[in-house]
């Protein structure tokens, strides 16, 4: 039950010690909602990953330098497991403001400046697309170990990504 458990690392030794079971976990390069600081968010990270976590996914984020520094962050703390960056294409301009507010997660002047100049979802998608192409190539550039697309509302988007950077 939701009461059982306060932190996710709780959950994390809970299952482990049900068997040898890999458990990927949930991270935030731009800080967890809940977190006061980000100092306060990479140390309850680092239990997750004690606790016995062998690899990360983060929330959706759109500026590669926030993930960079994020990942550092980790690396300075003991937190050596890989970190897989999650990834959304923008496809409809509405996303422009809703999603920074439900996900925290920043967009970048100079896409957010491009997303404006949109006058329909289908432009905006494909400034999403193209976005999510050269954001996917650069972070490949810089060896993560893999990419995970969040695809809700964007499957066709994500297809056109993954057929141009692979």
């Amino acid at each position: 039950p939701h009461s059982d458990y306060h932190y996710a690392a709780e959950l994390v030794r809970d299952i482990k010690s049900q068997g040898d079971f890999c458990i990927g976990g949930a991270c935030y390069p731009e800080g967890h909602v809940e977190a006061a600081n980000k100092t306060e968010d990479i140390l309850h990270l680092k239990e997750k990953v004690e606790a016995g976590c062998e690899f990360l996914t983060t929330q959706m984020f759109f500026d590669n330098e926030k993930f960079y520094a994020f990942e550092s962050r980790c690396r300075k703390e003991g937190i050596n497991v890989p970190i897989i960056p999650g990834i959304k294409p923008i496809v409809f301009r509405n996303q422009l403001t809703v999603l920074p507010r439900v996900f925290r997660s920043d967009i970048p002047e100079p896409f957010a400046a491009e997303l404006r100049k949109c006058k329909t979802d289908d432009e905006a998608k494909e400034v999403g697309v193209e976005w999510c192409i050269q954001q996917c190539k650069d972070l490949i550039a810089h060896g993560v170990p893999s990419l995970h697309f969040y695809t809700m509302m964007a499957s066709e988007s994500v297809r056109r990504v993954a057929k141009e950077i692979y």
